[in-house]
C-alpha cells in the first residue's frame, strides 16, 4: 500500500511538472497570439479607414465601390492574422490555407449567379452608364435609378412602382440614358395642305419656336419638308431642348402648334420619358 502511496505521488508530482512546464511554454504562444489578434484587428481597422479615405478621393469610385474594396482589404488582414496565430500553436498554416481556397472555390461555384451581380455591379459603379436620378429604359426594365448596389440596382418607375433589377440584367443588355446628355432633340411633324404657302408655314413655326424661352438657341430650330402626299406636305420642326425641361416643353409645343394651325400633328407622338 505504501508503495501504491508512493508510485501516485511520484506521478502526480510528474504530471505537475509537466504540466507547469506546457503552461509556461504555451503561456508565452498564447500570449503571444493574444497580441498578433489586437494588433491585427487595429491594424485592419486603420488599414480599412486609410483605404476608404483614399478611394473616396479618386475621381469616378463610387462611395459602394470604395467600401467594398475597404471591407475586403480589411477581411484578407484578419484572415492573415487569423492564420500567422495558428502558426504560433504548431498547426500546418499550408493545410489551412488550402483548405480555405477548396472553400472559396466550393462558395463561388454555388453563387455564380451572385458573384456575376457583383462583377456587374463592380463594373457599373466604375463605368457608370448611369447614376442615381437618371431615367435609363432597357428591354426589359426602365425607371429612375434610386440607388446601385453590388447586387442589385433599384429603380423607381414613372407611374410610381418600385423596381429591383439584378445587375447583371443591367450590365449585358444595351441601355438608353434619358438624362446624361446636357440636351435633347425633338421632330415635331405638320401637315400643311398644298393651296397654302409653304414659306410662311415655315416661318410660322419658326417664330413659334424661337419664342419659346425653353427652346435652345444652339443648334438654332429649324423647319423643312419631311415628305409630300397629293393634297399635303409635311413639315417637321427640330429643335433642342435642357434634358429637364424635355418632357414640358415638347408636350407645351405640342399645345401652340396644334392652337396656331388649328389641325392635328402629323406622326406619333414624342419617344417616352419620363414625366417632369
Amino acid at each position: 500500500m505504501e508503495q501504491q502511496a508512493t508510485d501516485i505521488i511520484v506521478a502526480t508530482r510528474a504530471a505537475l511538472t509537466q504540466a507547469s512546464a506546457l503552461a509556461v511554454q504555451y503561456s508565452f504562444s498564447i500570449l503571444g497570439a493574444l497580441v498578433l489578434l489586437v494588433l491585427g484587428w487595429f491594424l485592419s481597422r486603420i488599414l480599412h479607414r486609410w483605404a476608404l479615405s483614399g478611394l473616396s478621393r479618386v475621381r469616378g469610385i463610387d462611395a459602394t465601390l470604395a467600401h467594398f474594396f475597404a471591407n475586403i482589404l480589411r477581411y484578407a488582414v484578419l484572415v492573415l492574422v487569423f492564420v500567422t496565430v495558428l502558426g504560433q500553436f504548431g498547426v500546418q498554416t499550408a493545410s489551412i490555407i488550402a483548405a480555405l481556397g477548396a472553400a472559396g472555390l466550393a462558395i463561388g461555384l454555388a453563387l455564380q449567379g451572385t458573384l456575376q451581380n457583383i462583377a456587374a455591379g463592380i463594373m457599373l459603379l466604375v463605368l457608370r452608364p448611369f447614376r442615381v436620378g437618371e431615367y435609363i429604359e432597357t428591354k426589359e426594365v426602365s425607371g429612375t435609378i434610386t440607388e446601385v448596389g453590388l447586387f442589385a440596382t433599384e429603380l423607381k418607375t414613372s407611374d410610381g412602382l418600385y423596381r429591383l433589377a439584378p445587375n447583371s440584367t443591367l450590365w449585358n443588355t444595351p441601355v438608353t440614358n434619358f438624362s446624361r446628355e446636357r440636351t435633347r432633340k425633338h421632330d415635331l411633324k405638320v401637315k400643311v395642305a398644298n393651296d397654302r404657302d409653304i414659306d410662311d408655314e415655315i416661318d410660322r413655326l419658326l417664330t413659334i419656336a424661337r419664342e419659346d424661352s425653353m427652346i435652345e438657341s444652339v443648334p438654332a430650330p429649324q423647319v423643312f419638308v419631311d415628305s409630300l402626299e397629293e393634297s399635303a406636305a409635311t413639315l417637321t420642326l427640330r429643335y433642342w431642348v435642357s434634358t429637364p425641361q424635355w418632357f414640358k416643353t415638347t408636350r407645351e409645343m405640342n399645345r401652340r402648334v396644334r392652337i396656331a394651325f388649328g389641325q392635328k400633328l402629323a406622326g406619333p407622338e414624342p419617344d417616352a420619358a419620363p414625366a417632369e
